[in-house]
């Protein structure tokens, strides 16, 4: 992980039950409220250092010569950033690191930290950190992971977008480059034994890189945040199947219905731990629209069985229309490559007059009569009203066909 050291001074903050008290010797004249949290500073060191403090003082009432007493409910990170500015100004040691920087950068643009208030101030020094986290690729991830505490201020700061970008152009690259890709970027050895230090690999040992290598890692996102990284990573011309991949992996994690059939069918019936896992269902129905948007439309990059899992699954937790009919279409241009036991769907209608639900493999079966005589190698995904004279087409063949007998 990277790091950065700032300061020099001995630690000279103390916690008093709720209340942050600096032990210079010298009487505190300025109590700053955050959250529930206090903090008994003095006047100066804040002053030369933020021109949003330096104005609320400046303009702050002074009676009886009672301490100034202010509230900054609003400032990005709330008091765990704000002690850490504190230490800052008054030049106590601390470090910077990627789960910090990007609430410190908030909290200092918030501030005003800039050069007008002092050289080497807390946001150059962000800034100068934050292209060195960009460098590596679990730094640049736990940056982005942070930025959900404090939007929407990271969004006008473009720190969200520079995290994404990182991470997107060294999604084809060779990771060797810029480290081994470690889930959580808590442990810094491979799974093969490499050591790192700083993100730089420590042995000369080659070890053997797939195209999945970042699954894992970026599905610890929540939705919004991996949905702006799979667009980015498409936009830079990703292979649809890598990216289809990437989308197979996160809906295994984080749909629990979708990872029990995935689960059952390979005999292991633990399914995959999900940060959302606990999530409601219009949550988990919200999360299956998204991602099926986000699905490759080319023929034979996502798997038939897949296709039908997320099909099921859309079903039973009554997607809407437009997501189902998308995943039926999907799964007609696959159909030569699915088994029957995967069109075995059940009937989650109202009807109870079949067990598995016919209309809908009618209707898969319809769009793989329509699309049979298309260019196998073009993009599958056409407009309703296609489908519907397809449709029509085959249940009037049907029709002649009986009456011929």
């Amino acid at each position: 992980m990277a790091c950065m050291k700032l300061g020099s001074k001995s630690e000279v903050f103390l916690l008093d039950g709720h209340t942050w008290r600096c032990s210079t010797g010298l009487q505190s004249d300025v109590i700053i409220e955050i959250g529930g949290t206090s903090f008994h500073l003095h006047k100066f060191p804040l002053l030369s250092r933020s021109e949003a403090l330096a104005n609320i003082i400046g303009d702050h009432p002074i009676e009886n010569e009672k301490k100034c007493v202010l509230q900054l409910h609003d400032v990005p990170g709330g008091a765990k950033t704000f002690l850490l500015i504190a230490k800052f100004c008054y030049g106590v040691k601390m470090e910077l690191t990627p789960l910090n920087v990007v609430s410190l950068r908030c909290a200092a643009e918030y501030l005003g930290m800039s050069e007008d208030y002092g050289e080497e101030n807390l946001i150059a020094q962000t800034e100068n950190f934050l292209n060195e986290v960009f460098a590596g690729w679990t730094d640049s991830l736990q940056a982005l992971e942070t930025c959900e505490k404090v939007l929407p201020r990271a969004e006008e700061l473009h720190i969200v977008s520079r995290c994404i970008n990182s991470l997107a152009m060294k999604t084809s690259a060779d990771p060797s480059l810029f480290s081994w890709p470690m889930q959580g970027g808590s442990d810094m050895r491979n799974p093969n034994g490499t050591e790192f230090w700083n993100e730089i690999r420590t042995s000369a040992k080659s070890h053997p890189v797939g195209e999945d290598w970042w699954y894992e890692d970026v599905s610890l996102l929540r939705l919004p945040l991996y949905k702006r990284l799979i667009l980015a990573v498409r936009s830079n011309d990703m292979k649809p199947e890598t990216v289809a991949g990437a989308l197979m992996y996160y809906a295994k994690r984080h749909l629990p219905l979708l990872g029990r059939q995935s689960s059952i069918e390979n005999g292991n019936f633990a399914a995959p731990r999900s940060k959302i896992s606990g999530s409601s269902e219009a949550d988990q129905r919200n999360l299956l629209e998204e991602l099926v948007e986000l699905l490759p439309d080319q023929k034979g990059v996502t798997p038939s069985n897949f296709l039908l899992r997320l099909l099921r699954t859309a079903m039973k937790i009554h997607a809407s229309p437009s997501c189902r009919w998308s995943l039926e279409k999907r799964v007609g241009a696959e159909l030569d490559q699915a088994s029957l036991q995967d069109l075995l769907i059940p009937n989650t209608g109202y009807s109870v007059e079949t067990l598995y639900d016919i209309d809908c493999v009618q209707r898969i079966l319809d769009y793989f009569m329509l699309v049979d005589h298309d260019d196998p190698t073009s993009n599958y995904i056409v407009d309703e009203e296609q489908m519907m004279e397809g449709s029509h087409f085959a249940k009037t063949n049907n029709k002649s066909g009986k009456s011929d007998r």
